[in-house]
């Protein structure tokens, strides 16, 4: 049975005390309220800057200032969402392994933030080690949470897809990136524990063909980090690039995931998902409008999903059940979907 949401106020507490905690456990790192916020969720490829070696007013020879980082912000659910607790234990956890400041970037430093969230030691200790793309190399870094979305959700357990850019700092340069992390998540007692972290591995980039650099070049598709370097991996298949580039012609489009970060099954099953295989895309915000908040036209997501299906998708899932379809249970809606519109493209 599928659960659906409640306004427990336990549950509320516990979700304020998470963000407590992690807000506290950044303050005493250095990092919370430093700096002004310049991440992006806009998906570009990384880019770096240096701090200028000679800074107008300073001594000859004297040493650089270290550039700052952007000021953490607390991603917050917002109205419509299934399940809000699960969403918020996913996220906190990764706001506090990918936010570090000088000299707290290891294993044991990102345990004990860990632990500063409730998470038991043992368990803390062994999700440290589960970061991957979330910690790359760094002095400091901090990560901002673009859109949280369910790969799964089950009355027990659950998958949180936390889509991420990031800032980091390496000596005296400043690097824009980020990842997708697949977090997966039980149900206790005490509420919703996260039980592992899978990040995303998009693949080293190859040359871009023609289809490619306009999916990439495009102001209409919003593509995250992690997206957009599964674009540029060359493992995204070109119908589903097509029909990106048709649905930009038309609406907005804020994408969340396409190929890695994402569950290697549908949730719950064995069965293959479509995106591993580079064969689907999900969509959380359509004209600016995130399709989990119940303030979005239904209207506007109805025609999203038909003009996905237009556009050839063999599958397309979301918060309406639509009827009709060209092929056989070509649309489909479940609390999974909920909070996105999934595009899938069968072999």
């Amino acid at each position: 049975m599928i659960r659906r949401p409640s306004a427990d106020d336990s549950a509320s507490g516990a979700l304020r005390r998470r963000s407590v905690l992690l807000a506290a456990a950044l303050a005493g790192a250095g990092l919370a309220g430093a700096g002004v916020s310049r991440c992006s969720g806009g998906g570009t490829a990384s880019s770096s800057t240096n701090a200028p070696t000679s800074p107008e007013g300073q001594p000859p020879g004297a040493a650089s200032p270290v550039p700052t980082l952007p000021a953490p912000v607390l991603w917050q659910p917002g109205p419509g969402e299934i399940e809000p607790a699960a969403k918020v234990a996913a996220v906190r956890l990764v706001e506090a392994f990918g936010t570090w400041p000088a000299g707290k970037g290891g294993v044991a430093d990102r345990a004990a933030r860990a632990r500063a969230l409730g998470i038991p030691a043992a368990r803390a200790a062994m999700l440290a080690t589960q970061t991957g793309s979330l910690t790359p190399p760094a002095d400091a870094a901090v990560v901002r949470v673009i859109d949280a979305q369910y790969g799964g959700i089950l009355s027990d357990s659950a998958s949180v897809l936390v889509v991420c850019s990031q800032t980091t700092r390496t000596g005296s340069t400043i690097s824009d990136g980020g990842t997708t992390v697949d977090v997966r998540l039980s149900r206790t007692s005490a509420g919703w524990e996260v039980t592992a972290l899978h990040p995303a591995r998009p693949g080293p980039a190859r040359p871009l063909d023609a289809t490619q650099r306009k999916v990439l070049a495009d102001a209409r598709i919003q593509l995250p980090p992690a997206a957009a370097a599964d674009v540029r991996s060359g493992l995204v298949h070109t119908e589903v690039l097509d029909a990106m580039l048709r649905l930009a012609g038309t609406y907005r489009m804020s994408v969340s995931v396409v190929r890695s970060g994402h569950p290697l099954d549908v949730f719950g099953t064995d069965r293959p998902s479509d995106h591993p295989l580079g064969r689907a895309f999900d969509v959380w915000r359509i004209d600016g409008h995130p399709v989990v908040d119940p303030a979005t036209s239904r209207a506007l997501i109805t025609a999203f999903m038909r003009a996905a299906a237009a556009a050839g998708a063999d599958n397309v899932g979301g918060p309406v059940q639509l009827s009709g379809g060209t092929v056989p249970n070509q649309f489909f809606s479940d609390p999974t979907h909920h909070d996105h519109v999934h595009i899938g493209f069968h072999a």
